[in-house]
Parts: C-alpha cells; sequence; structure tokens
C-alpha cells in the first residue's frame, strides 16, 4: 500500500562520538568539526556529543538557582535517603562485618527487595541478608531472571531495584540483563561477589572481570578495594542509577571485603561533583519555552511523539494535551505515558505502529519528541521521518540531542518540568490553539485503516487472545511480555490508561524477559494483577522460574501465545525469504501440531511442566473457551499458565520495513500468501 509520495529528504544528524563518560572528573571533550559547534557534556551516560548550531536552537536547563545548590549539597550527604524510622542493629562503635555494612547501606537506602543467588563470593551478603529484619530476598532461579525481575520491580515502580550475584558465571549470567537495562534506562544497581582482592588477576576459581566485562553496558561501576569506601560507593551508585536518565550501576566487591571487620562511617560524601555539575536542573529556559509557543502557534498540524522519558509526566502530558489539542503518538517504551483509550490517542509508532500514526508523523509540520530517542524501530529510513516537520526535541540526556535527528529547537532538560513550564505559560498567556482540522483528517485516516486482524470461527488468532484479555482486565492489569510477534501483538492490543503498567524490553529485545520480570512486579505491586503475555520461544528461555512463583507465592498469571515457532522470525521468513524455514520451528521434530490438530503432539508439553512446579494451568484451543478460561485464570489465588494454542501464519500488521519509510508501510497479507 501507498499512501503518499515518498517525503522530502531532511537533514540528518552528525554522527556522534561514542564514550564512556566517567563520573569521577570531568572529561575532557572533543573538538567541534564544524564552526560555531556546542558541546554537550553526557548527563549520566556514555556518551559525549556534538550538536552543530547551523540552524538549530540548543538549550540545556535553567542556570543552578541557590536553592538548586542547596539540594545538591543535601543530596550529597549519604544520610539524605535515609528511611525517617531507620534504626541500626549496631551501636554507633560496634563492629561489623563488611557484608553487614553493605546491607545497612540497602536498608539506609530503603531497600525493601533484593533478587539474589547466592554462590561462594557472595555468601557472606547472603548471611548478612538473613541477619535484616527489612528486607525480603526473592530466590529467583536463575541470575538473568534475578535481573529481569529487577528490571521489572524498578519499571512498574520508578525506583532503583537492587540484584545480587556471585563471581565468574554469577556475575557473567547478569550482563544480558545489564545491556538491557542500559538500553530501557532503567535504573537498578547490580550487586556482585568478587574472589578476594589478593587473587584478582590470578585466574582463582569462578573469577571474572565483571568490572571491565560490564564496562560499556552500565551507567558506571565499581571495584571495591578498601572498606571504608562502601558506604560512599552505595551511596553514589543509587544515586547515579536514579537520577538524570537512569540506568544499571553495578559494584563488585571482593569476599574479603564482605569478611572484614570496621565500625563503618555513614556520614561521609559523595565523589561525584563532575557528574553533578552536569546533571540538568529542570525546565528550559523561559525564553526557548516561548519559542515553542510562538511555533505552536505558526503550524497546522502538530504531532507529540513521547517516550519512556515521560513515563513520570503523564499528568503534565495529559494537561498539555487539553490546553493544546494535539494529537499523541507512543513509542513501544513509552506506552501509558498517555491514555490509550483516549480520543486523541494515535497509539503507537514506528515499525508496527498504527497506520494513523505513522500518517500523522509524515504528514506533520511540526513534531514534538519528548523523552525520545529517535529509535531505528521508529523513525525506519531517518532522511524521510517527519521530513515536513519542524522538530522539538525535549530529553534529560544530552548525548541523545541531535545524535539521530537534528531538531530545530532542542532541550537537554526533565520532561515534567518542561511540560508544566510550558502549561503554565499556555494558561497565563492564553493562548488559542485550534487543531481541529487536522485531527479530523487524522480520524478519516483511522477509519480508512483501522487496526484490525482476520476472523475465525474456531481457530484462536493471537490478537483476539489479547484484546480478549484486555476485556477480562478492564485494562487494570499490568503486562509484561517476553519479545517476538506476541510482544508487539500485546502492544497493539492492549490499551494502557496509566504508565508504568507496560513492562518489555525494548532497545535490546531479549527474549525470555516476560516471566521473570512479571514476577518483580508482581512483587513491589502485589495488590495488582500482573500477567504475563509470553510466547513458546521467549517464555522457554526462563521457564525456571515457575519454580520461584511456587516456592515465594507470587501470583503471576501467564498466558502463552503457543504457536510452536519463533513467530517474529518465521514472519521474516514468509516475507523476505520465500517462507524457507530455517531453524524456527520449535515443536516435535516427527509430527507437527498445526497439521494433526492432535493436542498430543504439542511439544514441549507447558501445561504438564506448570503442574510439575505445582502451578495451576491449562490449555485452550478453541475459540469458543477462550473467555471462560481467561476467568479462571485472573480469578484464580496464586500463579496460573494458559496455554493458549495459536496459529503460526499469523502476521504482526501493520509492518514498515527495516530502513523503510511510510511509504513502504504493509497492511495486510500472512503465512497463508505467497510473497
Amino acid at each position: 500500500m501507498k499512501l503518499l509520495e515518498s517525503a522530502k529528504p531532511t537533514r540528518c544528524s552528525n554522527f556522534q562520538r561514542q564514550s564512556r563518560l566517567s563520573v569521577q572528573q570531568t572529561p575532557k571533550l572533543p573538538q567541534a568539526p564544524v564552526p560555531k559547534a556546542r558541546v554537550c557534556p553526557s548527563v549520566g551516560s556514555r556518551k559525549v556529543g556534538i550538536v552543530t548550531a547551523q540552524s538549530t536552537s540548543f538549550a540545556f536547563g535553567s542556570d543552578r538557582s541557590e536553592e538548586l545548590h542547596q539540594e545538591t549539597k543535601k543530596r550529597n550527604n549519604l544520610e539524605a535517603n535515609t528511611p525517617a524510622d531507620f534504626v541500626s542493629r549496631y551501636g554507633d562503635n560496634e563492629q561489623r562485618k563488611g557484608s553487614d555494612v553493605l546491607v545497612e547501606c540497602l536498608e539506609r537506602e530503603g531497600v525493601e527487595t533484593v533478587f539474589a543467588y547466592p554462590g561462594g563470593a557472595s555468601m557472606e551478603i547472603h548471611q548478612a541478608l538473613t541477619r535484616s529484619n527489612s528486607i525480603r530476598n526473592v530466590l529467583c532461579r536463575h541470575e538473568q531472571g534475578e535481573i529481569f525481575a529487577a528490571e521489572g520491580y524498578a519499571k512498574c515502580t520508578g525506583k532503583v531495584a537492587v540484584c545480587i550475584a556471585t563471581s565468574g558465571p554469577g556475575a557473567t549470567n547478569l550482563v544480558t540483563g545489564l545491556a538491557d537495562a542500559m538500553l530501557d534506562s532503567v535504573p537498578m544497581v547490580a550487586i556482585t561477589g568478587q574472589v578476594p582482592r589478593r587473587m584478582i588477576g590470578t585466574d582463582a576459581f569462578q573469577e571474572t572481570p565483571i568490572v571491565e566485562i560490564s564496562r560499556q553496558i552500565t551507567k558506571h561501576n565499581y571495584l571495591v578495594t578498601n572498606l571504608d569506601d562502601l558506604p560512599r560507593i552505595m551511596r553514589e551508585a543509587f544515586f547515579l542509577a536514579g537520577s538524570g536518565r537512569p540506568g544499571p550501576v553495578l559494584v563488585d566487591i571482593p569476599k574479603d571485603i564482605q569478611q572484614q571487620m570496621t565500625v563503618p562511617n555513614f556520614d561521609i560524601k559523595m565523589r561525584i561533583q563532575g557528574y553533578l555539575r552536569r546533571l540538568p536542573s529542570g525546565e528550559a529556559p523561559p525564553a526557548t519555552l516561548q519559542q515553542i509557543i510562538l511555533a505552536l502557534k505558526s503550524v497546522e498540524r502538530p504531532v507529540l511523539y513521547v517516550g519512556g522519558g515521560c513515563l513520570d509526566a503523564a499528568k503534565e502530558l495529559a494537561e498539555f494535551v487539553e490546553l493544546t489539542g494535539i494529537p499523541v503518538t507512543q513509542t513501544l517504551m513509552g506506552l501509558g505515558a498517555f491514555p490509550g483509550m483516549h480520543p486523541n490517542s494515535l497509539h503507537m509508532l514506528g515499525m508496527h505502529g498504527t497506520v494513523f500514526a505513522n500518517y500523522a508523523i509524515d504528514r506533520s509540520d511540526m513534531l514534538l519528541a519528548f523523552g525520545v530517542r529517535f529509535d531505528d524501530r521508529v523513525t525506519g529510513k531517518l532522511e524521510a521521518f517527519a521530513s515536513r516537520a519542524k522538530i522539538v526535541h525535549v530529553d534529560i540526556d544530552t548525548a541523545e540531542i541531535g545524535k539521530n535527528k537534528i531538531a530545530d529547537i532542542s532541550v537537554c532538560a526533565d520532561t515534567a518540568k518542561t511540560l508544566a513550564a510550558l502549561n503554565e505559560l499556555i494558561k497565563q498567556q492564553e493562548v488559542d490553539l485550534d487543531f481541529r482540522p487536522w485531527r479530523e483528517e487524522i480520524d478519516g485516516t483511522k477509519e480508512e485503516f483501522p487496526m484490525k486482524y482476520p476472523e475465525d470461527d474456531e481457530r484462536i488468532v493471537p490478537q483476539y487472545a489479547i484484546q480478549t484479555l484486555h476485556e477480562v482486565t478492564e485494562g487494570k492489569a499490568v503486562v509484561a511480555t517476553g519479545v517476538g510477534q506476541h510482544q508487539m501483538w500485546s502492544a497493539q492490543w492492549y490499551k494502557f490508561d496509566g504508565p508504568r503498567n507496560w513492562l518489555t524490553s525494548g532497545g535490546l529485545g531479549t527474549m525470555g524477559f516476560g516471566l521473570p520480570s512479571a514476577l518483580g512486579a508482581a512483587v513491589a505491586r502485589p495488590n495488582d494483577l500482573v500477567v504475563d503475555i509470553d510466547g513458546d520461544g521467549s517464555f522457554l528461555m526462563n521457564i525456571q522460574e515457575l519454580a520461584t512463583l511456587y516456592a515465594e507465592k507470587i501470583p503471576v498469571k501467564i498466558m502463552i501465545l503457543n504457536n510452536q515457532h519463533l513467530g517474529m522470525v518465521v514472519q521474516w521468513e514468509d516475507r523476505f525469504y520465500k517462507a524457507n524455514r530455517a531453524h524456527t520451528y520449535l515443536g516435535d521434530p516427527d509430527v507437527e501440531y498445526h497439521e494433526t490438530g492432535d493436542e498430543a503432539d504439542i511439544f514441549p508439553d507447558f501445561v504438564a511442566a506448570a503442574k510439575s512446579f505445582r502451578v495451576p494451568s491449562r490449555r485452550v484451543t478453541r475459540k469458543s473457551d477462550l473467555r471462560a478460561a481467561l476467568y479462571e485464570m485472573v480469578n484464580t489465588d496464586g500463579p496460573y499458565l494458559l496455554d493458549v494454542m495459536v496459529p503460526h501464519q499469523e502476521h504482526v500488521l501493520p509492518m514498515i520495513p527495516g530502513g523503510g519509510s511510510f511509504a513502504d508501510i504493509i497492511t495486510d497479507g500472512s503465512g497463508h500468501d505467497d510473497f
């Protein structure tokens, strides 16, 4: 389908030099390669960006006030985050082990839950955890499961989560989760045990240089070599993980440090002055805000493009839309930042976004990009993305400003504070904006190209299963997913009306994320319904966490969309490889359920597997049985697994092929067709 002529090319940003930023000192910034370039120091990421000044207005957050300076001094003290009711188990001058110092650091940060799996180099930490009266350890059955659980905990609360692993393989099992958290900006402190200091570098048993391994996939990391530094390092780790653009921080602690006796000093200052100086303080300067409002007055077809950076700005975003009437589209990570059922919602944009969202972006004359990074799965062909639009880019991380797309007005600031300031100016100046003709144009596209799926009297198509789940749960569930077709269908058909109810692996696209992240969310929000919508391939990667659900009494509900294949790869095989199957069939190699229709041929048997973990389970194969099965799932106490058999020929649509543009959008077809 070709809706419009190919968009005119627009200017692309220069490729930005990537480097890891040390938080211990201010880096020497590179010289700009073009005249009048403005250098943008990184804020809590590894990037140092160079944004050209040509045709671009760039603004950092407002200048530091004395009030902000005092706030910075306050949070520079380790005790700033200590809960008001905290009481140490030790006397002021009482000696304790380093592991007990670590646990008290966690208690002082208000940590109530950790996800930790013990081993030789972390045993001391686990022993100390048993002496804590306020911290619960959730014992996942694999270190990857524990770090994904920590991600789920952090994503659904916004709090800094904690996971702990031993040295060697325990630490390396965290690596995928660290990379995942880094790309999705998840606040987390990962603690690893390490061999004793004297054995570091000797290839000792279960020794791995996890600091070096994780250097490029963490916001910062530490190797503790002096026990006296541990309280400061832990305060810094939590502050770094949760401030600016959030991310994972790793703290590696040798076993002899854990065993050493000391009287700790918790009243100690952080040593991250360079980081603090570069941390954006709030909203854009008033002149820049006024420039945005003047731009809004001069355009006819504006669109809000919002991402994960707006999850904590939902209230301010809703007011901004109410004041301006601008339609809103969201990234995969931004789902829930704006209510999915709101008439101004265009739902998700990008590769598998709605036709009308991508149409609006292509036709827009002003793009308000808040808390986004112009990811390739959103933009496709960069030159064609929003090629007709003036671009306003607001983000907390300077490294994202101008990295992929040059903006006309760029603001490095907090999105919530910036939106709040814009709202106040609009009300003060009584700005009158009328974009009804534009919304009516988009509504026409909605009617012409609605979201749809094939109807089937007996088979359960996956889109129908998710839509029915939305109806059964009234859209109030916390939903986690693995990665693949089920992930995209969940994003399309489960409408989120609030932030932090959608947990998925976006940037890294990690299969196996769904179950453990749902586990972490259920621990964090025990009174909310948590559902893992998973695929059979993704679920199998961390199936061992069913044991955790039972043992820890965690009531996660699991709906597996089981097509016996790696569905997303199959879709690409169908579209671009003449349906040649290259190791994408996951069922019984001797017989295929979709050919026989015999439930005995389903492989593996997730229902039997769940029961072996003492988790109640059921399978449905007919559409007429689905709704009742879903009600049974959500109303059963404790964990529950529902295996839903779906056809493998279904494709996630719409679809813009990688590197394509809106003109290349695909809206029909399935595995039954020849391409």
